[in-house]
């Protein structure tokens, strides 16, 4: 609907009280991110509702000038090219809004690498920054300034950030492995990402310990650029290596397990029932690719959404949390079987 105007032409937080049915201090709280504890969910939803139904915005500048802020953030992200960060941000700049912040996707330049300060001063420009999936070195040149800074997908144990919030990547592979060597598979290949990032390596030690955990289980490594035709060439590797075929390719994302259906498609494999192939991240290529792929789904847009609630949490200055891990669900389609009977 168009945006509802009072006599003096512009939407109040006594309108949105009003519309929602609590008080104006309920209002503040829930549109400043402060109301667990002190408003109820129920409530919190109305109060979102009714701003949206309004068309409210917040007197950010007001605001700004009274708490000495900008209320801006600024996400980093290795690349834009991929659908999970789009989907971190979408998260993230949701919550971002419903607190009255913006939120500044910067794609870094040298990818994992340093990052460069997008401004002429990220301390006068910004409040904080989010990190995805960046080293923590990586971010000097806007840590130095100071700033706030909260991790996502990073070691907890190796970062000086306020606040580090991750997926849990080792019980993904856990999981994968588990359903792989349920079904009777016992020569895996790891096609594994050729980046060197702590969430990789993670997923590379959980799946290598579950395979060790059974006797008669082998596994091998392949890695590649995180590319389909990298995939492609890594899984066509590892298909025609010397001695017995591995009977399951796990791909650390959904990109290389696309390439490696191709390669197995091209030496005249079936997929499942030649190889099983799995991949990780659930993104709408899972479902593109026939047979549809068995991957680990990650809940990218809640990753983003407590990445947000984190900072805003520093800035308020509420105490640093324990750090965050959210839950991961391995999805099982029809790129998954159990292994032939023969070679």
């Amino acid at each position: 609907m168009t945006e509802q105007t009072t006599t003096s032409g512009r939407v109040t937080s006594k309108d949105v009280a009003r519309a929602a049915g609590v008080s104006q201090a309920a209002v503040s709280l829930v549109l400043g991110d402060k109301w667990r504890g002190r408003v109820s969910q129920a409530k919190a939803d109305a109060v979102r509702a009714a701003a949206r139904e309004l068309g409210y915005r917040p007197n950010l500048a007001a605001r700004s000038l009274r708490l000495g802020r900008t209320r801006t953030a600024l996400l980093v992200v290795p690349v834009l090219t991929t659908e999970f960060f789009a989907r971190v941000y979408t998260g993230a700049a949701r919550i971002a809004a419903d607190s009255g912040f913006g939120l500044v996707l910067y794609p870094s330049p040298e990818g994992i690498g340093p990052a460069r300060d997008p401004f002429d001063s990220a301390r006068a420009t910004l409040d904080g920054v989010i990190a995805s999936s960046m080293a923590t070195d990586a971010l000097t040149a806007l840590y130095g300034e100071g700033l706030p800074l909260v991790m996502l997908d990073n070691d907890p144990e190796d970062t000086p950030a306020a606040a580090t919030v991750n997926l849990d990547i080792a019980d993904g592979a856990r999981q994968t492995a588990r359903h792989l060597l349920g079904l009777g598979h016992r020569r895996l290949t790891h096609l594994a990402a050729a980046v060197d990032s702590w969430t990789f390596h993670v997923r590379a030690n959980a799946l290598a310990e579950a395979v060790r955990a059974v006797p008669d289980a082998a596994l091998r490594t392949e890695a590649a650029p995180l590319t389909v035709d990298a995939g492609l060439h890594a899984a066509h590797a590892a298909l025609t290596a010397p001695g017995p075929r591995p009977t399951a390719l796990v791909c650390d994302d959904d990109i290389l397990a696309a390439g490696a259906c191709k390669a197995a498609r091209r030496l005249g494999l079936r997929v499942p029932e030649d190889v099983s192939v799995t991949g990780f991240d659930d993104l709408a290529l899972a479902t593109a690719v026939e047979p549809e792929l068995t991957t680990v789904r990650l809940p990218a847009e809640e990753f983003g959404a407590a990445g947000m609630r984190a900072l805003i949490d520093v800035l308020d200055g509420r105490p640093p949390a324990a750090p965050t891990t959210l839950p991961v669900e391995l999805i099982t389609r029809g790129s998954t079987a159990a292994p032939p009977a023969r070679p």
